[in-house]
């Protein structure tokens, strides 16, 4: 995919943050010739897509996608909060 046609795929896109997290992922890791979480880590142990992480303010969120030891990723729909799933 190049850079053109990921932007004009994901222009074109509701911006769903349940249907469209993970599709966009894996072609964000195509476009930049990276693996992606399945093929880098099959049993999801420390690359995966949903992982259950503790919140900052306490109790238990999700992360769209979470990498042991470099991230946390999280995806909002058009209007969402970053800022308060972050915290």
């Amino acid at each position: 995919m190049t850079p053109r046609e990921f932007i004009e795929k994901w222009r074109a896109s509701p911006k769903d943050e349940r249907r469209d997290s993970q599709p966009h992922f894996i072609d964000l890791c195509g476009l930049l010739g990276v693996e992606t979480p399945s093929e880098i880590d099959p049993a999801h142990e420390w690359f995966t897509f949903e992982k259950g992480v503790g919140k900052t303010t306490g109790g238990h969120g999700w992360a769209d996608v979470w990498r042991r030891g470099a991230f946390g990723w999280e995806y909002k729909g058009g209007g969402g909060d970053l800022s308060a799933a972050y915290r």
